[in-house]
């Protein structure tokens, strides 16, 4: 017998789960899996195309081709170009015959509005970085902490349930005190669910999650509805019929009063704002479905942790409407649970 209950001490000390070596601070991940996939996209992408955009101009040279009358000299056609892309006015005739304009200058801004585009997307994370991760970074290194010592108090518990069975003359009598402990909760240690209670009624995190989404998408649908805008407007249209005849070239009778001309990196554009308009609109069920997650618990992460005498939180039917902070925790503790060491012994302990 004596061989028996030394194997059972053995068991029961492996099962302890080592003081960790270095500090979790470090490798705790304060963004979600979904989050960091949409900030890469949502500003990587209008980054990525307009440096591809401005490598061009460079590489290109002039962005505007006019067809200068045959009897300009070299320098006039250049000054011609020049002239029409500081201008960048359509002049034309409407269907009565009037003469009208129309400006075009939102082709020449349009890479410069990208990189306002990937500052917008930026916002929302930078609003969790600085108004939420610092909570919650000190609420997730609180309860990995308690979760891993509420498993270690367990197992010594076990540990020293054993002594007292294997020290006392009347089993039947220390079974009948172990479920009176067990009613009266003696094995619990209630800070950590007291902790998570509390959790339940306070709104900061959830309401800073919820806005960044709404914010994200806000900021996409905007996007789109600009790029709409410039494809109804603009973007269909890369020939123009341009004037020069201003200033001192107003009374010169050989200066045409409308040269036509044609922008050269027309194509380019919309290629740019078709690869962003459409991955933004496939990126917008991502976004709600981020914020969708809230409206239901993930109980698989505490539900393993019922076994433990000192945790209940399902068992009492705690868990009430489920946007509240508690459930964003959760939400980042499955993302950290590889820094939850108790939860893969608990979870294999589960499935045997």
């Amino acid at each position: 017998m004596s061989l028996s209950h030394t194997a059972a001490e053995y068991m029961l000390s492996d099962a302890l789960l080592p003081d960790p070596g270095g500090s979790r601070a470090k490798g705790l991940r304060l963004e979600l899996p979904s989050d960091r996939l949409l900030k890469f996209v949502t500003v990587g992408l209008p980054l990525f195309l307009v440096s591809l955009a401005f490598a061009r101009e460079f590489s290109a040279g002039s962005q505007i081709s006019c067809f200068s009358p045959t009897n300009f000299t070299g320098k006039q056609s250049a000054y011609v170009d020049t002239a029409c892309w500081d201008s960048l006015l359509h002049h034309g005739f409407d269907t009565e015959g009037h003469a009208v304009t129309k400006s075009l200058w939102a082709l020449k801004v349009f890479p410069y509005s990208l990189l306002v585009v990937a500052v917008l997307m930026y916002l929302p994370y930078l609003l969790w970085r600085y108004a939420a991760a610092p909570a919650l970074h000190s609420d997730l290194l609180f309860i990995i902490d308690e979760l891993d010592k509420s498993y270690n108090r367990s197992v010594r518990l076990v540990q020293h349930m054993r002594k007292v069975q294997q020290a006392s003359a009347e089993p039947e009598r220390f079974w009948e005190e172990y479920e009176r402990a067990r009613r009266e909760r003696y094995f619990e240690f209630p800070l950590l669910e007291r902790y998570l209670t509390c959790k339940q009624h306070t709104h900061s995190l959830v309401f800073i999650y919820v806005l960044r989404n709404l914010l994200l998408l806000l900021f996409l649908a905007a996007t789109c509805l600009y790029l709409v805008f410039l494809h109804l407007n603009i973007f269909f249209q890369d020939e123009f019929s341009c004037s020069i005849k201003t200033g001192l070239l107003q009374e010169e009778p050989h200066i045409p009063p409308l040269i036509p001309c044609k922008l050269v990196f027309f194509s380019v554009f919309q290629l740019i704002s078709l690869s962003v308009g459409g991955v933004y609109v496939l990126l917008m069920p991502v976004v709600i479905y981020n914020a969708l997650q809230l409206c239901q618990w993930d109980k698989g992460l505490l539900s393993v942790y019922e076994m433990l005498p000192a945790f209940d939180l399902l068992s009492r039917k705690m868990l009430t409407c489920p946007v509240n902070d508690l459930n964003v925790i959760l939400l980042f503790l499955r993302a950290n649970i590889s820094e939850l060491t108790s939860f893969g012994r608990l979870n294999a302990v589960s499935a045997l």
